[in-house]
């Protein structure tokens, strides 16, 4: 190839410690590759802020030969270097998809591909050695193998091979200088080079996508933590049910037909409560097998952002029946981590002329380092992703020796592997993986595990706990599965039938998928891969050592989970609520999110449609900026019946007199009451709780787990240090908190309501007592953040969202940060708002969520649909297109999304010819 040609650079938002956390010994380890990198180049200061940083640049005019091609393939790239491939055959398409990749985000791939595999150790060094253990342990690359070698089609296999091709030719005849300037760092430190890429590299990413969407571990872990100081009641309260009355489901009618057997969405459900719950015993002691676990699980690279209530996507289709231009519309923004590179990227795949040998003409967001479309619209049918929030993990606690574990009444022999760790700079690593039959013991490697081996509740049958149960994960993921095949069928669906049929394929990670097409129709299917427990409800750890707890060797069958087709009501809105009511008969899970933001939409959606209006383009935009909050309006008229006294706090609750509950950058009133909020839950409920789930370094003065009497008693307090990462520590204010608060509204003398005298502070009694003390509280800590002064309070100021490269942006040197970071952004929206941008209560304001990327899909007119990624196509921290849409994102605008051939010729400003 020719030597000007140029490779990915840029960074990474896959691998490093998740956004805001202190904790990182990875990111240290990197920052500290990079800073000697930096002392040991200084002479050549030319070479690092030209030769080095210009090597990396792609080319995109003129035209590559390139090794394997059977036809030319264009490349044309818009204002904002987004590309849309034009090519004569599949395999063309996707090796170019692959070039195309790795010219813009190959250092973003390589990373993520090592995560993934369980070799960051390779690249960065021994400080990588426990985070690649656990994903050993988890065996997400073994899994990928078997699934491309077993499982997967032929066609899916040679398409994943073409993208392959692809990246490494252009990755042939490249130093590391030359594909990113980050390997040129490195290359001071230790001798790693980049290998080649390899079809189950990308396979594997799919695995970690599952993880981060998998559902309600972490509610498993917490539920078993809390319960060495909240009784079976207080859990309870703080885990309610879904208010089924107040947030409606997705599917709101059908149920499984006792004629055929399968899911008809005109059917009547009976009377029988499905999805029943099976208590898993009573309570004694588990926790530090779980605190363990969930401590390793914070360390693990968190690829789409904090597993919990905030994590999901909004999505929402309507009726040409109903739209302004007599076609669907449809709007989707998933919710994921603020990442820089952003974690989507945009891309046409384009066959000049259909046919058997070349079939695809669709248009999306991607992944760097998958080939196809994830989300977009081909010619036919437009599609988007939330997450479902299926239970597809359960915890089970093992009873183990040396010789293996128990299982009803016997000792089975482990299942055992060995796994060599390499490490950058020293010497390899081996470690050994246990599994039962229910799946690996994930507590042999996480400390937060090994406390849920120690403290979960299990039943007086139980075996003897001594020093603590071992635990294992069973998760769907951990088999091979079709979920590639999926991409690829989705990519060429053509109509309802064949988009269900792409959605059986889906089974990992378990998404709402909704559709729409240019003959008018719209619909909803809930795909994935979801368990049959045989007792349990999912919600707690299961005993390991008896057959009466597991799975059923068949999933729920795909022809009984719900689906929509054209509904009545002429809209379709999926934001990761329930999909079905309790009436259903399998159960699904118990920890759906609350329905907050898919209740708005609903509500928008029709007051548009009222009196026989209809919606355009631009109200799709501007449902997905919509900033209300839901609590808000819930808490404001009882916050402003307290009486204060202080003048100072007078002057901040005044605010709330006449706010609208919008949540603008601008609004000093969305600041106070956010402060406010975060105040509420802390006093109520956040130091109540287990240290294991408070934020690390919060250290208090608590009771001794079991003691009883007066709550002011010194002589039974003993001081406790939280242990819990910001972004993900509790109370984290999400609507599952809205839906806590709201029950106990009405209870002036709740006991969540009491709080012992602290210092100067008196104790509380009942409600308003605490809220008043949350009022002044606010008032105190914004005064410290913001100034004395409330007229310059605005709640952009404390939520504000910083892009940080991953792996070498986190922590470090202020020039490095410089350098490849970007930010701060003032933003609105909020928790549980649909304009989604995510904040932890317990850890503070700084958003560690977002839209991602919205789109907003003129289906039929597929020219007039509109899309924005968070970031930009580039991946290099000095191209023009690493942050260039981020303004535009954050003030809710939306690009132009050329599809057809005259309109993307219009828009293309850079063009570049691969030849054979």
């Amino acid at each position: 190839m020719p030597a000007n040609t140029t490779a990915s650079s840029g960074s990474t938002g896959s691998a490093g410690a998740k956004t805001g956390r202190k904790k990182g010994r990875r990111a240290r380890l990197i920052v500290l590759v990079l800073v000697l990198a930096l002392v040991a180049g200084i002479g050549y200061g030319a070479y690092w802020s030209v030769s080095t940083v210009r090597a990396s640049y792609p080319q995109t005019t003129g035209s590559i030969k390139i090794d394997g091609l059977e036809g030319t393939v264009d490349v044309k790239r818009d204002s904002y270097g987004i590309p849309q491939l034009y090519a004569d055959s599949d395999a063309d398409l996707f090796r170019a998809q692959g070039f195309v990749h790795a010219q813009d985000r190959f250092w973003e791939m390589d990373v993520r591909r090592h995560m993934t595999a369980g070799r960051l150790s390779e690249m960065f060094g021994s400080g990588q050695v426990e985070t690649d253990s656990f994903l050993r342990t988890l065996g997400w690359r073994k899994v990928a193998q078997e699934e491309y070698d077993t499982v997967l089609s032929e066609e899916t296999k040679k398409n994943l091979q073409s993208y392959a091709d692809g990246v490494n030719a252009y990755l042939e005849g490249r130093d590391g200088k030359d594909i990113s300037v980050e390997y040129a760092a490195l290359g001071f430190t230790n001798d790693y080079k980049p290998g080649k890429w390899t079809p189950v590299d990308s396979v594997a990413w799919l695995k970690a996508m599952a993880w981060d969407l998998r559902g309600n571990m972490q509610d498993e872990i917490d539920r078993s933590l809390m319960s060495s100081r909240l009784d079976a009641k207080q859990i309870q309260d703080l885990y309610p049910a879904y208010p089924y009355d107040k947030h409606e489901p997705i599917v709101d009618q059908g149920a499984i037909s006792p004629v055929t057997g399968k899911f008809d969405p005109d059917a009547t459900p009976s009377d029988d409560i499905g999805g029943a719950d099976t208590a898993q015993g009573a309570t004694e002691g588990l926790n530090t097998q779980l605190a363990s676990l969930s401590d390793t699980l914070d360390q693990i690279p968190a690829l789409l952002g904090p597993n919990g209530n905030g994590i999901g996507s909004n999505s929402w289709v309507v009726s040409g029946k109903y739209t302004t231009t007599g076609k669907p519309l449809l709007a989707n923004d998933p919710h994921l981590a603020p990442q820089l590179p952003s974690l989507w990227y945009q891309v046409g795949l384009h066959c000049r002329e259909i046919s058997a040998t070349c079939q695809y003409d669709t248009a999306g967001y991607s992944f760097s380092g998958m080939p196809g479309v994830i989300i977009g619209h081909n010619q036919d049918i437009a599609w988007g992703f939330t997450n479902l929030g299926a239970d597809v993990t359960d915890l089970f606690l093992e009873k183990v020796s040396a010789d293996g574990y128990l299982y009803d009444g016997k000792v089975k022999p482990f299942t055992v592997r060995d796994e060599t760790i390499k490490v950058a700079g020293g010497k390899d690593r081996t470690i050994t993986i246990r599994e039962t039959n229910n799946g690996p013991l994930v507590s042999d490697r996480s400390g937060e595990l090994e406390k849920v081996g120690q403290k979960a509740p299990v039943t007086n049958e139980a075996p003897d706990r001594a020093e603590g149960y071992a635990v294992a994960l069973k998760w769907t993921a951990l088999e091979p599965g079709h979920s590639m095949d999926a991409v690829f069928e989705l990519n060429r669906a053509k109509d309802f039938d064949s988009f269900r049929k792409a959605a059986e394929h889906f089974e990992v990670p378990s998404q709402n998928l909704i559709y729409a097409d240019t003959d008018g129709n719209i619909g909803y299917q809930a795909p994935g891969k979801i368990p049959v427990r045989t007792e349990g409800d999912g919600t707690m750890p299961s005993p390991g050592w008896s057959s009466k707890y597991g799975w059923e060797k068949k999933p729920i069958p795909f022809d009984e989970l719900p689906y929509e087709y054209n509904p009545k009501r002429g809209y379709i809105v999926t934001a990761n609520q329930a999909v079905i009511d309790e009436k259903y008969p399998h159960l699904l899970t118990k920890d759906w999110g609350y329905g907050s933001r898919s209740q708005r939409i609903n509500d928008l959606v029709r007051s548009k449609l009222k009196d026989g209006g209809k919606i355009s383009t631009e109200d799709m935009q501007k449902m997905q900026m919509d900033n209300t909050s839901e609590i808000a309006a819930k808490l404001v008229p009882e916050l402003m019946k307290i009486n204060v006294s202080d003048k100072s706090v007078r002057e901040a609750q005044k605010l709330l007199e006449g706010w609208d509950y919008t949540q603008e950058s601008d609004s000093a009133a969305a600041a106070y009451f956010n402060a406010v909020w975060r105040n509420i839950l802390k006093l109520a409920f956040g130091n109540k709780l287990p240290k294991e789930l408070r934020v690390e370094g919060e250290c208090l003065n608590v009771r001794r787990a079991g003691d009883s009497g007066p709550v002011d008693e010194q002589d039974k307090l003993v001081r406790e240090c939280g242990q819990r990462a910001a972004d993900s520590a509790q109370p984290d204010g999400g609507d599952r908190w809205y839906q806590v608060v709201v029950n106990l509204l009405d209870d002036q003398d709740s006991d969540w309501w009491k709080t012992p005298k602290s210092g100067r502070d008196l104790a509380t009694e009942n409600r308003d007592e605490l809220f008043a003390r949350a009022l002044e509280d606010a008032r105190w800590e914004l005064t410290a953040k913001l100034g004395k002064d409330i007229s310059t309070w605005s709640w952009g100021r404390l939520h504000q969202l910083t892009l940080k490269n991953q792996t070498l942006g986190t922590e470090g040197p202020g020039l490095l940060q410089r350098a490849l970071n970007r930010g701060p952004w003032d933003l609105g929206g909020g928790e549980a708002a649909v304009n989604a941008t995510g904040w932890n209560a317990a850890g503070g304001y700084e958003v560690v969520w977002v839209p991602s990327m919205r789109m907003v899909v003129n289906v039929g007119d597929w020219d007039k649909s509109r899309w924005i990624n968070l970031t930009g196509a580039s991946g290099h921290a000095f191209s023009a297109h690493y942050t260039d849409q981020t303004q535009k994102w954050v003030d809710g605008e939306l690009l132009d999304w050329s599809f057809g051939t005259n309109a993307v010729s219009k828009s293309t400003v850079d063009s570049l010819r691969l030849k054979p």
